[in-house]
């Protein structure tokens, strides 16, 4: 006789690791995920389309936005806490996660870190809520890996500025009522909290993706945008700012992949257990038994990796570089583990009446942003050895 199957992540013993206001809040993210955006994720995928203001309103009155940030109205949990949540959001859509990890760690953060005092009361609680949403432009046509090199500009005129420049690739950027826009300045990079109505701003919505279609991705012009002397973060100077915000936003990423991993998983064990090959269920299959073992592994080991830095973070002892291993290792993985999803699914894998290969698409572009793989192995080799290859 068969014995009951067990979850991934249960080999692991992964509950026993949390402690109750983390197993809640989890809890509460993936039954919140199940009832209101899970049933509709395949058509806003189809469709290359999300109804991002309802959902960041939604999302608001669970505590999801900044919600690893203290006052103007977030909810203040844990690092750890937000890992699990950003997970929750990833196991239904890459997309979904993408919309917290830019509107908190990215928007939010910017602001609540670098923001005057009248900044983060104008914007902070009004994001928390999901009543406006925000946007990170720091992604040049030209210069993705290399942000020194952007050619937006933020020139004094009077007591005010004046922002010339495109920014490409920008999560939420469409739907935005605020932007925080990166420019260089006679005093090198700083940072700006620009209202989405000022003149001279605009958005366009980018179309045509096959990877985050239930995600708004946006191009920002900027042409002769101008704000009050008041406008620029003042903690931010140069390219510290922007960086320091890239690695909350990569934390997140580090947990969100894991979701996408275990959705796809669960997915393809459930489908070995109904499918019948040679008129035995495919997962009584030697070869089957080997590719889910390999992926639970694998899946395991991400979560452990994730636990710790999450526990190096709230003590505040994380490194940036550690972030990027685990940014590389579990999206990496996460992506492997779609993909050999698929072949396990065969044919039925590559519609949307699965998510193995709506996962597979979205995590080609979790690869990339917030740093490549390729950038993320070269911090490694430099924490390494102690020379750089970036140049």
């Amino acid at each position: 006789m068969p014995s009951k199957p067990v979850s991934p992540l249960d080999l692991f013993a992964i509950d026993g690791l949390l402690d109750d206001e983390e197993r809640a809040m989890r809890d509460l993210v993936r039954s919140y995920g199940a009832r209101e955006l899970r049933p509709h994720i395949a058509d806003w995928f189809e469709a290359g389309a999300l109804p991002a203001r309802d959902i960041a309103r939604g999302l608001g009155s669970l505590g999801v936005l900044g919600m690893h940030l203290h006052g103007y109205g977030c909810a203040g949990t844990s690092a750890l806490t937000y890992g699990l949540a950003c997970m929750e959001l990833e196991a239904v859509d890459s997309g979904l996660r993408s919309l917290v990890s830019v509107q908190g760690s990215l928007a939010m953060f910017a602001i609540w870190r670098y923001g005057s005092e009248e900044q983060k009361q104008t914007w902070l609680p009004r994001m928390a809520a999901g009543e406006a949403i925000g946007c990170f432009g720091l992604t040049e046509p030209d210069f993705g890996s290399n942000p020194a090199g952007m050619r937006t500009t933020a020139k004094r005129e009077g007591d005010g500025w004046i922002l010339n420049g495109t920014k490409m690739w920008i999560t939420n950027g469409s739907v935005a009522d605020v932007a925080v826009v990166w420019a260089g300045t006679e005093d090198g990079i700083r940072g700006f909290v620009v209202p989405t109505d000022t003149p001279g701003f605009s958005a366009p919505e980018i179309k045509k993706k096959l990877s985050l279609r239930a995600s708004v991705t946006s191009e920002l012009v900027l042409q002769d945008v101008r704000l009050p002397a008041d406008a620029m973060l003042p903690e931010a100077a140069g390219l510290s700012g922007p960086l320091g915000c890239l690695d909350e936003a990569r934390f997140g990423i580090v947990f969100g992949a894991l979701g996408a991993a275990r959705d796809c998983l669960e997915a393809a064990i459930a489908y070995t257990l109904d499918r019948e090959v040679f008129d035995r269920p495919l997962a009584g299959f030697q070869l089957t038994q080997q590719k889910l073992a390999d992926m639970a592994l694998e899946l395991g080991k991400g979560m452990l990796l994730a636990l710790h830095l999450g526990r190096l973070k709230d003590a505040g002892k994380l490194d940036p570089r550690q972030v990027s291993l685990g940014k590389l290792n579990n999206v990496r993985e996460a992506l492997a583990i779609a993909r050999e999803c698929r072949t396990i699914l065969a044919a039925n894998g590559i519609t949307l009446e699965y998510p193995v290969l709506r996962h597979a698409n979205n995590l080609e572009s979790v690869l990339t942003y917030e740093g490549t793989s390729e950038i993320h192995s070269l911090v490694i080799g430099r924490a390494l050895t102690g020379v750089s290859a970036f140049v």
